[in-house]
């Protein structure tokens, strides 16, 4: 016979054994799913540190904890930064930021915002491209990927060893252009336009294999441009270019998620992410800016008259692209002209 005080301890032991099976229980529920965000930046870069990692840690917090977002920087899962797209739609991570024009002609509608001189502010393009993405992209282009932002950096400009300020310095020149508009304005001003990611900037310009690039002020810092070269073009009123970026997630592994996960997703993403990522590229371009400044570097800003001449020598660009979209089935023009309006109605 069981005695009381043996009664007693199988009791105890059966209550030490559930409480230990609960705490299990809710250790195991406080982290239900873990993501892989993946991207081509070292981790100290603005984008990873104002934009990405603010992004993952609200998720994290919102969710409180059952979502974790592991990060990997500058192609730490492997592979170029042309295959980010790809490694989203094959799960090879879960989550990517990523240039769309790494991949040429593949995306060809969202290049209305790469053309030259398109673009006022980061704020105002960004918030015209994600309405366009909706409207024209989401369930075509986009359509093997789950878009949780779309956006555009602040204004593209040059860096270059020797000074840029009419259309004519450039000739001769090998420019690492930023994206496929600007390559055929580069070798439309007699340039010799160098395709390479950003992450290989700071070896071309130290190599010799490029004489300047084309990106936006606020990652100078983190490629050590100003050190590289000592000449930089401003524009004055439309930016010489941006690029589009968007933030993609595996489309399986967001249905997977249950409704309430999917609902923290959801609230951090689309148009206020957007305008959110593209103003915080945008806010980033002074500072950076101040240490090329404080360095001694030539800044170069064209006033509005310098950069007309510059617009007009893009038109031919405008010309090709509507034609190559016209050949694709796609309204080229109709593109632009709407691109053109939003941005001109969301500029302050």
């Amino acid at each position: 016979m069981i005695s009381r005080r043996n009664l007693l301890n199988l009791a105890g032991a059966a209550a030490v054994a559930a409480l230990s099976t609960g705490f299990a229980a809710t250790s195991a529920m406080a982290q239900e799913v873990t993501l892989k965000l993946h991207q081509f930046l070292p981790a100290q870069a603005n984008v990873p540190k104002l934009i990405l990692d603010v992004w993952a840690d609200k998720i994290e917090a919102d969710s409180d904890g059952r979502i974790k977002i592991d990060r990997y920087p500058s192609m730490q899962l492997g592979g170029r930064p042309p295959e980010l797209m790809d490694q989203a739609v094959d799960g090879v991570a879960d989550i990517v930021w990523t240039v769309v024009g790494y991949t040429p002609g593949r995306f060809p509608g969202t290049e209305v915002f790469e053309l030259p001189f398109m673009m006022t502010n980061a704020r105002a393009a960004s918030r015209a491209y994600w309405e366009m993405f909706e409207k024209h992209w989401k369930d075509t282009d986009f359509q093997d990927v789950h878009i949780l932002g779309a956006w555009v950096h602040g204004p593209g400009m040059f860096h270059t060893k020797d000074p840029v300020a009419t259309p004519d310095d450039l000739r001769g020149m090998k420019i690492r252009g930023g994206s496929r508009s600007i390559n055929s304005l580069l070798s439309e001003l007699g340039a010799t336009p160098v395709g390479m990611p950003v992450p290989a900037i700071p070896e071309g310009l130290s190599k010799g294999v490029i004489d300047g690039t084309t990106i936006p002020w606020e990652v100078t810092p983190a490629l050590k441009v100003p050190e590289l070269v000592t000449n930089h073009t401003e524009f004055t009123g439309n930016a010489l270019y941006v690029l589009t970026f968007v933030l993609a997630m595996n489309k399986d592994k967001y249905e997977s998620l249950p409704d309430d996960l999917k609902k923290v997703i959801d609230d951090n993403s689309g148009l206020e992410f957007s305008i959110f990522a593209g103003g915080t590229q945008e806010d980033s371009d002074g500072p950076a800016r101040q240490i090329a400044a404080d360095m001694g570097n030539n800044i170069i800003t064209l006033d509005a008259e310098q950069t007309a001449v510059w617009k007009d020598a893009s038109q031919p660009i405008y010309e090709e692209w509507v034609a190559d979209m016209d050949s694709k089935g796609i309204d080229g023009q109709a593109l632009i002209d709407e691109a053109k309006t939003l941005i001109e109605q969301y500029t302050d």
